[in-house]
């Protein structure tokens, strides 16, 4: 088996980095080596992208970072192995295939990927599962002529996305009614549990079955949404197209994405504008 690159050589800094250096590191590096990024050679990026993705939850982690110093990527606490002792995921990774979400300010990297080591060493999520959450992303493909390229276009287009169920007002429970605390987790959104391992006893968590996370139950579902909290709907938006727009280039409209969950805002609204090139003979 390959033995693995040092993490702190994976995101370019020395082992006596800080904290906000090694995170300005990771989010070059995994703005680097991100998929869509390299579509000439996506499998070397996904496969670079996930090796800074692992390299980061370790080294962000002081507890697994001291493990890590102390007996390297191979040790007892299985980093970056299938399983490893305490029932972690060996550093399964996802990304975003609307691109570079988030990037931009970098205010929330959970939007563009995520890596998860199974709860080790009882890490919870950064992000509050049971909290606001933002909506989707809607990503749609608009055909636009090279003279509305050129010389820019206003367009109404009518859309199909989520909408907060009027009827129930997001909730998902029957008016008059509200949801209530899932007695599996407390309200939680995670049930915790406790490992015995070669280290000692060590603390992990996992999504609740009951409530799938929420951390609510809705015993009268309301009779539009069905629960969900949200209606499909086909509302009609404008979308302003710059001048001089290449093709492939996006249009992004905030706000006008799905509905967040829990009071969290909806997301983004992304055109991906395919010039039909004019012929001239």
């Amino acid at each position: 088996m390959a033995t693995k690159r040092d993490y702190y050589e994976v995101l370019g800094v020395n082992k006596n980095a800080t904290d906000d250096e090694i995170k300005k590191a990771y989010r070059r590096m995994a703005k680097k080596y991100h998929p869509d990024a390299n579509p000439d050679n996506k499998e070397e990026a996904e496969a670079k992208f996930k090796e800074v993705n692992e390299a980061y939850e370790t080294l962000s982690d002081p507890q697994k970072r001291k493990m890590y110093d102390q007996f390297g990527p191979d040790g007892p606490q299985g980093f970056g192995g299938a399983g490893g002792p305490f029932g972690g995921q060996g550093g399964y990774y996802s990304y975003s295939s609307s691109g570079f979400d988030g990037f931009g300010d970098f205010g929330d990297l959970g939007d563009i990927f995520s890596s998860f080591f199974g709860g080790g060493f009882g890490r919870q999520s950064s992000r509050n599962q049971n909290g606001p959450r933002k909506g989707a992303d809607l990503n749609l493909k608009m055909d636009i002529t090279f003279e509305e390229s050129y010389l820019g276009v206003e367009k109404e287009i009518v859309i199909n996305r989520n909408e907060k169920c009027p009827n129930c007002h997001g909730t998902g429970a029957r008016p008059g009614t509200s949801p209530v605390k899932c007695p599996e987790c407390k309200g939680t959104g995670q049930v915790r549990q406790v490992q015995n391992t070669i280290l000692g006893q060590v603390q992990t968590t996992r999504t609740c079955n009951t409530c799938h996370g929420t951390g609510e139950i809705i015993n009268e579902p309301c009779d539009v949404c069905k629960g969900r909290g949200t209606v499909r709907k086909q509302p009609k938006i404008r979308v302003k197209i710059p001048a001089g727009i290449d093709d492939n280039q996006t249009v992004v409209l905030r706000g006008e994405g799905d509905p967040g969950e829990k009071g969290g805002p909806n997301r983004r609204l992304i055109y991906y504008c395919k010039n039909k090139k004019t012929q001239y003979f």
